[in-house]
């Protein structure tokens, strides 16, 4: 069974991998680690979520938004490597809350993406982790997340 087959079974779709919105590459490889650039909450219709965890946006709605981050993540390791098979281990990731001064569940937000990995690959999926509240984002998202991937070359 591919990853890409369990993306399907949980009834998620990769959305088309986004634009860079500055000077960087979404994917960057080293040997055999794959960097991923930080990804927004990539909607279906092409835009992204924005808004402040705590004040507009609840740790639900929040924890969604980092889900989209994972699936955003994915899009672009696949546009860069070509299958997701390829995975060997996720090795980390890096997840930035735009939230309010008082908000404190910054872990359980980048859960949707650490849950999302694990449903989709398993041990391979289970990663060392960051996860930290900011009081802005890139083009307001209201989370942001990178990660690092080991991959077969």
């Amino acid at each position: 069974m591919t990853f890409e087959h369990n993306i399907e079974k949980l009834g998620l779709k990769l959305p088309t991998p986004a634009k860079p919105a500055g000077s960087y590459k979404p994917c960057v490889i080293v040997d055999n680690l794959a960097y991923i650039s930080g990804q927004g909450p990539l909607m279906e219709d092409g835009t992204f979520a924005q808004g402040v965890v705590g004040k507009d946006l609840d740790l639900e709605t929040a924890q969604n938004h980092a889900q989209k981050c994972g699936l955003a993540i994915l899009a672009a390791l696949k546009n860069e490597i070509g299958d997701l098979n390829k995975v060997t281990q996720l090795v980390k990731l890096t997840g930035f809350v735009n939230c309010t001064i008082d908000f404190t569940q910054q872990p359980l937000v980048i859960n949707g993406c650490s849950d999302l990995m694990k449903n989709l690959f398993g041990e391979k999926g289970v990663h060392a982790r960051a996860a930290v509240g900011v009081n802005s984002l890139p083009l307001g998202f209201s989370v942001e997340i990178e990660a690092i991937f080991q991959i077969q070359r």
